[in-house]
């Protein structure tokens, strides 16, 4: 290993034990409950409008890091796939719209948590919570006004709170609602993506396109900084709500709008078909949140949900594989198929 290479890594290392500090900080934060009143945010907020929400203030706690101290990539730069040396089986949010296929790693995804792009001229904002492993894509457009999202450094029942530049509103991501300020009530429409490996990716899409960093040392790329995270028994202490006792609380389940698979038991299936769904697993993709370096996280296999159009084909449908805490925490009615 050369000088500069053992600097290097000696650099990762640093980053990712401040931010496991800043998660740790943040959790304790949590717990005591300091943060958790419009009066404590509106020096850093001062154009949010907290008179106007939709959910109880009380739920909305510091993650530990500031306003944009998990920065958002608003400029977006991607090579060719085949440039990419990146481990086949490390996880990727695939997406393919038109002629245009494009790939964003977890390994920066985990990092930024929020993308803005735009794909074949349609504002998109690809947003992953790793404490819920919450991966969507949502369409950045309300009323015909384009939004930028960012990071507030909240969180509610351990998820991401985003917020948009425009109107500093909040917005949930596991649902895409806006809850709280002047869009309060609005809803971002989802957009079908995979999260799948990278080899997959590039099966479908061998000209496809790679997110890469727009400084390869600003984070720790490639490394996990919830090192085990997925094997814990419960959430960090971020979340203090009611853990769900029939089945594991970071348990992976697959969520399509309303309904909700153990993915467990999808993986016993190989493939469940209901109503005009599809749904199907291989083996084949890295957890990103359990070994300390994603490419070498246990294999929790690809999912791919599909439904059955008019004329009988099938087609992507957008959907998430969350940790069951969190589904109980945002539908604590809904039924998680495949539990006995």
């Amino acid at each position: 290993m050369t000088l500069s290479q053992h600097a290097h890594n000696q650099v990762f290392r640093l980053l990712t034990a401040l931010l496991a500090a800043a998660i740790l900080i943040g959790a304790l934060f949590w717990t005591s409950k300091v943060d958790s009143s419009p009066a404590h945010w509106r020096a850093e907020w001062p154009n949010t409008d907290f008179s106007i929400h939709s959910v109880d203030l009380s739920e909305i706690f510091s993650g530990g890091p500031p306003r944009d101290g998990i920065p958002s990539i608003d400029n977006p730069q991607f090579v060719p796939a085949a440039e990419i040396a990146m481990s086949d089986m490390e996880p990727v949010m695939g997406l393919i719209i038109g002629d245009t296929a494009r790939a964003y790693p977890l390994r920066i995804l985990m990092w930024h948590e929020i993308v803005n792009d735009e794909v074949e001229g349609q504002p998109l904002a690809i947003t992953y919570c790793p404490l819920c492993n919450t991966g969507l894509v949502f369409e950045r457009q309300i009323a015909g006004q384009t939004l930028s999202f960012g990071t507030t450094g909240k969180l509610r029942r351990s998820d991401l709170v985003m917020y948009d530049r425009e109107s500093e509103s909040w917005w949930q991501q596991f649902t895409g609602e806006a809850i709280v300020g002047g869009m309060t009530g609005e809803k971002l429409k989802t957009v079908p993506a995979r999260l799948e490996s990278f080899a997959n990716f590039k099966q479908r899409a061998p000209a496809g396109e790679v997110l890469v960093p727009n400084d390869a040392s600003m984070r720790a790329y490639g490394r996990n900084p919830y090192d085990r995270y997925d094997s814990r028994t419960r959430p960090y202490g971020f979340f203090q709500g009611e853990l769900p006792t029939d089945i594991a609380p970071l348990a992976r389940v697959v969520r399509v709008g309303d309904q909700v698979w153990a993915l467990d038991y999808l993986q016993k299936q190989g493939e469940i078909t209901q109503d005009n769904f599809r749904l199907s697993f291989e083996k084949g993709q890295s957890s990103a949140l359990d070994s300390a370096i994603i490419a070498d996280g246990r294999d929790v296999g690809n999912v791919v949900v599909q439904e059955r159009t008019a004329d009988g084909d099938w087609q992507d449908v957008a959907y998430s594989v969350d940790f069951a805490f969190a589904v109980r925490a945002f539908m604590p009615e809904a039924k998680i198929h495949g539990l006995n």
